[in-house]
């Protein structure tokens, strides 16, 4: 058994998290969309698949990241590798804003 288990476990988990909040971050994005009947520009579509695109991809490179500093048995604060994780923070808040935005724009 690995002796990392329980941190590369977590490390797993935490992934995971961040892949449901782009499954939903696209889901609300294009039902909001859809239900509110009105001709919106396709281009607003394709946004909303690729920033959920985009958090995958930050969240694979974050979870990449810390899994080799678990291994090399490295605190992961130390190698100042923060930036996926602020980076993440920070498209999930601006898009939600966006999504509260374009909800009180169709209501």
């Amino acid at each position: 058994m690995n002796e990392n288990f329980k941190d590369h476990a977590a490390n797993e988990r935490t992934f995971l998290a961040w892949l449901r909040t782009a499954v939903a971050i696209v889901g609300v994005g294009l039902t909001a969309a859809k239900l509110t009947r009105t001709d919106l520009p396709q281009w607003s579509d394709l946004a909303m698949v690729l920033s959920g695109g985009v958090v995958v991809i930050l969240a694979f490179v974050r979870m990449r990241m810390l899994r080799a500093a678990i291994e090399s048995g490295k605190a992961p604060d130390s190698q100042g590798t923060n930036w996926p994780e602020l980076v993440l923070f920070a498209l999930v808040i601006a898009l939600l804003v966006l999504l509260g935005i374009f909800i009180l724009h169709v209501t």
